[in-house]
């Protein structure tokens, strides 16, 4: 039997989906707590208390797979699935930022993922004190801070109203901040939210990928 070792669970994005996935959930589970109150208290003295993070979380993925639309890091969907390996730390050049970024590459695909440092698996409590909590792809863009001539050069072309020029210029940014990683890599099987796909910029892989994790699970 294989494990998963969860270091990144998302629990705003679980919860955020899990009440569309089924309405039903959290009734149920008052329900439940309100019969069993005698009994769940009896349990919590002796078991201490429980935590359904991860059931709430596979919930979640296994409705994705079976009725989302759930891609793959080289054909991506709403969200993608992938397993390789990669590196992933602070944001690169900004080691007190409050976000995590994980870049890694298929055989066409670079993939890059970022997401507050607070859903880490045992992380810091006051990990925000150390910067804004955010996952959104504007601040992870900034977040990655790296340039290019090439970066530069779109940047410039976007100016002028360019969509396609900033898009390139983003995955540039993405691209470039994944190759300069140098952490030690980890084998890692993961669910995200697709925020940014396209063509490599500059022709070295298929396409550029950015994502926001659902989970990220270190796997044997």
């Amino acid at each position: 039997m294989s494990f998963s070792y969860y270091v990144y669970v998302s629990d705003s994005k679980v919860n955020m989906l899990l009440p569309q996935i089924d309405p039903g959930f959290g009734a149920k589970r008052t329900t439940e707590l309100g019969v069993n109150l005698s009994v769940l208290s009896a349990k919590r003295t002796t078991e201490g208390p429980s935590d359904d993070r991860i059931g709430r979380l596979e919930t979640v993925v296994e409705y994705l797979r079976d009725h989302g639309d759930l891609g793959t890091v080289d054909e991506p969907g709403q969200f993608f699935w992938g397993s390789l390996p990669m590196r992933w730390g602070a944001f690169p050049g900004d080691p007190t930022s409050s976000l995590v970024f994980f870049g890694g590459r298929s055989g066409d695909t670079v993939v890059g993922l970022g997401g507050s440092y607070r859903h880490v698996c045992d992380s810091v409590p006051d990990v925000e004190a150390h910067g804004v909590g955010r996952s959104m792809m504007s601040s992870m863009l900034d977040g990655l801070g790296a340039t290019s001539d090439l970066e530069d050069e779109y940047v410039a072309d976007a100016v002028d109203g360019d969509l396609d020029r900033a898009d390139r210029a983003a995955l540039a940014r993405v691209q470039g901040a994944v190759t300069s990683l140098r952490w030690p890599a980890q084998n890692v099987e993961f669910v995200a939210k697709r925020l940014l796909h396209g063509d490599s910029p500059d022709g070295t892989a298929k396409s550029v990928l950015l994502g926001t994790p659902v989970y990220v699970a270190i796997v044997d």
